[in-house]
């Protein structure tokens, strides 16, 4: 098992890495699942926009691999469920200080396994992650403001809404900052 993994109770978060990602892309599930040692559905290919931001960030960025999309592996079943990533890698110098040495957390599970507290499992665990190895306090999860689940879950974990965005890929998004600076949070 890759030393990247970041395991929880009922997940295993694994990096895709060029070579899974790129098969993804192509189209190739097959050569991905092997590649990534889980299997992936075809929902994995509904959204590929995730996919290939992350591709221009590795491509334009130096520190952004550790951040890049992660698998989300229901591990009793060695199944991919969703993809769990940070935007990008944190930035001393952004342009808005709720973004400043901030990671935006961008997540997706797929059908049928919503509605089960794997993406608030996920999400604590990378925030865990960030704030152990990279001693990231800030985090930043951009929804749009029809996704009732998902702002239900960052305001369950603490979020508030500090901006409104118009994305040009999503279109309406609140934007929502929390730091996480202490135990209570973990």
């Amino acid at each position: 098992m890759p030393s990247t993994d970041i395991i929880t109770p009922r997940l295993t978060l694994r990096l895709l890495g060029d070579e899974v990602r790129d098969a993804c892309l192509a189209g190739n599930l097959e050569k991905a699942s092997v590649l990534l040692g889980a299997g992936i559905p075809a929902a994995m290919l509904d959204h590929p926009s995730s996919l290939r931001h992350d591709k221009k960030q590795l491509a334009t960025d130096a520190s952004y691999p550790p951040w890049a999309s992660r698998a989300i592996i229901l591990s009793g079943e060695n199944k991919t469920i969703g993809l769990i990533r940070f935007h990008t890698s944190p930035d001393p110098h952004a342009s808005k200080d709720y973004l400043e040495n901030a990671v935006e957390i961008g997540y997706q599970v797929f059908e049928p396994y919503r509605r089960k507290g794997y993406a608030r499992e996920a999400a604590t665990a990378m925030f865990n992650w960030a704030r152990e190895h990279f001693q990231v306090h800030r985090f930043v999860a951009s929804i749009a403001p029809d996704n009732l689940p998902s702002l239900n879950l960052v305001t369950s974990l603490g979020f508030i809404k500090v901006d409104e965005v118009m994305d040009e890929t999503d279109g309406m998004e609140y934007v929502f900052a929390v730091n996480y600076t202490d135990e209570k949070h973990r």
